[in-house]
């Protein structure tokens, strides 16, 4: 299975690390670049990514000027920046970009953010493999080693997010929203039940991590 390309371009090392590091957990192929004239120039010869993250504020040329670039090669981008301010933002949107996410922000909204440009861009792949299991998104189905295990619909949903984000520990909050919705009145223990389920119907006692006082976590 192909891995989606992500180009980041980050003068920050610490960011771009954290990040660069957190995606490739996740499966995703990664480019990291500090400067902004360096990533130009690097591009003629290599432009098959699938998204750039751009901070806006880089020696050599700014997020701004490098959108231009990404647009000629019709790489979708998402900034990533501390700069807040209203006419920024307006700039970055209007000029082509598909986000704008404002500095600090976790990485788990990042990753979901990512995944929804992705699909509107619709680069994002309908199948992954993930341990023994292929989860296919447009036939909302599930096998394990080519055998269909049958799931109820919150079931499969609850997985794809524990799949789509492997190795990152998600709150049962953070999975109430993302899987059930931001206006679902329930309570967490909606989640452990589902979790349990998942474990029981796939095997996934030793897969799904529990995280103390936290959530879970799909290890792969």
């Amino acid at each position: 299975m192909a891995k989606n390309k992500i180009l980041i371009i980050e003068d920050e090392e610490a960011i771009a690390k954290m990040i660069a590091m957190n995606l490739k957990v996740a499966d995703y192929e990664v480019q990291l670049f500090y400067d902004g004239k360096e990533a130009a120039d690097a591009l003629p010869d290599r432009h098959d990514y699938d998204l750039a993250l751009l901070d806006v504020m880089l020696p050599g040329l700014d997020g701004f000027q490098l959108l231009e670039y990404m647009k000629e090669y019709k790489i979708p981008v998402i900034f990533l920046t501390a700069k807040d301010d209203i006419g920024s933002k307006i700039q970055g949107l209007k000029g082509g970009a598909e986000d704008y996410i404002v500095k600090p922000f976790e990485i788990l909204e990042l990753m979901v953010r990512m995944e929804k440009v992705l699909e509107r861009t619709k680069k994002l792949s309908n199948v992954i493999q993930v341990l023994n299991m292929e989860i296919n998104f447009e036939e909302h189905t599930v096998r394990q080693n080519g055998e269909e295990i049958p799931l109820k619909p919150m079931e499969f949903e609850l997985l794809a997010v524990l799949a789509k984000n492997k190795n990152i520990a998600i709150s049962r909050e953070n999975l109430l929203r993302m899987v059930w919705g931001i206006d679902y009145m329930g309570e967490t223990r909606t989640v452990d039940v589902h979790i349990g389920q998942l474990r029981k119907k796939l095997g996934l006692g030793d897969s799904i991590k529990t995280v103390s006082k936290m959530g879970y976590r799909l290890e792969e």
